[in-house]
This record gives structure tokens, sequence and C-alpha cells, in this order.
């Protein structure tokens, strides 16, 4: 009984932080998500939106949604409804690749084949200068307070402190 009494409280509220999660969570069927592994869809395929870290998307059917590529390059050979966002690589449309919404491409900049079309803007962005901006604002500006305070610590702990004489015993 003591188990229950205790456990109930948990229970409420586990269930008060997940119910916003799963009542406004969009069920979208299709939606891929891959880390460290690439994503492809072949001709015959359509998914809804597409999302790969570390990795590469290639889009030779349908994507109903986003396709978007961090640390990864994005190809498309198909067809896409919604906007295409590389960071950290490129972005390739191929010969009859259609994209209905933004295409941006930031580290590797945008290469389309002359017959691909875009509906919305076009971004690139390339070139090592964006790339070693991309590595100091992803990894050094979050680490640098880290960095500070382990530095301030060490050195309150190892400073040289001046040590007092030893006292010397008063006689006469």
């Amino acid at each position: 009984m003591r188990v229950v009494k205790r456990s109930f409280p948990i229970l409420v509220f586990l269930s008060i932080i997940a119910a916003p999660t799963l009542l406004l969570a969009k069920g979208g069927q299709g939606d891929r998500v891959h880390f460290f592994k690439s994503l492809n869809v072949g001709p015959d395929e359509e998914i809804g939106d597409a999302v790969c870290i570390v990795c590469s998307v290639r889009i030779a059917g349908t994507a109903s949604g986003d396709v978007v590529a961090v640390l990864g390059s994005v190809s498309v050979e198909g067809n896409v409804d919604g906007d295409v966002v590389a960071v950290g690589g490129a972005v390739r449309l191929a010969e009859d690749a259609t994209v209905q919404g933004d295409t941006v491409g930031v580290g590797g900049g945008v290469s389309r084949h002359p017959t691909a079309s875009v509906k919305g803007q076009v971004v690139s962005e390339s070139g090592p200068g964006i790339l070693v901006g991309l590595f100091v604002g992803a990894v050094v500006v979050p680490l640098l307070p880290i960095v500070l305070i382990d530095w301030l610590i060490v050195w309150l702990v190892r400073r040289d402190r001046p040590v007092p004489p030893a006292p010397m015993p008063y006689g006469r």
C-alpha cells in the first residue's frame, strides 16, 4: 500500500509532462529521422518529413514535407513539397528535381541542374570560412563557459599561496 501511495504522485507528474507531447505531436505518417545512417527514398516511395543528423539524404521519390540534413548533404532527384535544408553540407538538385519551398545549403552550397525547379528562394553559402564559423558557433561557443569555469576552479585550488613562516618559540 505504501508503494502505491508513493508512486501515484510520480505517475501523475509523468502524465502531466507526457500529455502535451502526445496530444500536440504531429502524427505525420511516413516521417523519417536518422542519426549516423544515410536516408534513401526510392523512386516509388513517398514520405513526409525527412531529417538526417550527421548523415546524408537522397530523395528519388516524393517527400511531402521538409528535408533537412545537419552535417550532411541532400540530393534531390524527385519531388519535395516543402523546404530543403543542408547545414554543414551541400544540396544537389538533379535534372528532374522539383522543390516547392526554399532551398538552403550552408557549408557546401547549392548546385542545381538547369532544368531543376525551385519555387521558393535559393540560399547558397559555401567555403572554408562557413565551415569554420559553423564549428566555432556549434562547438567552441557552447563549450567556452564550461572551459572557463573549469579553469577558474583549477586556478582557485592550485594557485601558489604564500606559506606563513613557522612560529618560533619565545624563550629566554
